[in-house]
């Protein structure tokens, strides 16, 4: 068990990647990681892009970054909503500048964009916002999963397992 006894902090809402959300989930618990899905609201349950309801277990604005020993995003449409909140960003810049990891899949990296953590990283994506990233500084490339510093980045659900993966082997240092 690789992660036992680090927190790890995940968001959720409405339209995530079903996938990303819950592979990382359970492959992080099953390394022995506590983790926590932070929703807008606690204990409500959102609906993933394919269907696949998940229950918060937190809410976003009970949540303090030196809490946390990482942050893993996931991707769908859900990112896009959450990058609004002010929580949110400031909560994935804290655990940033901590030198914690920050990982993001898919869509996942519009809340680093919106959070200003890009600029000078590499970095992967789906290629649909591969402007916002370049556009917030960052090098993108075209890989399915990619390491620099405290980032971890994947493009799809296909890459999920180099993506988890990489985030264990990174947390564990």
């Amino acid at each position: 068990m690789k992660m036992k006894g680090q927190r790890v902090l995940m968001f959720v809402d409405n339209i995530f990647e079903d996938m990303e959300l819950m592979y990382p989930y359970y492959r992080l618990i099953e390394e022995g990681a506590e983790v926590v899905v932070a929703g807008p609201r606690k204990k409500t349950v959102y609906k993933g892009k394919h269907g696949y309801p998940f229950r918060s277990t937190a809410a976003i604005a009970d949540q303090q970054a030196a809490d946390f020993d990482l942050l893993v995003i996931a991707g769908g449409f859900a990112p896009d909503q959450l990058r609004r909140d002010p929580k949110v960003l400031e909560l994935t810049r804290e655990i940033h500048e901590a030198g914690k990891v920050v990982a993001h899949i898919c869509h996942g990296g519009w809340i680093p964009i919106s959070a200003g953590i890009m600029n000078g990283f590499t970095c992967t994506s789906t290629p649909g916002i591969k402007d916002d990233l370049t556009n917030a500084g960052a090098t993108w490339v075209n890989e399915e999963v990619v390491v620099d510093r405290n980032q971890v980045s994947s493009r799809k659900p296909d890459d999920l397992p180099a993506f988890c993966r990489a985030i264990i082997e990174l947390a564990a240092k």
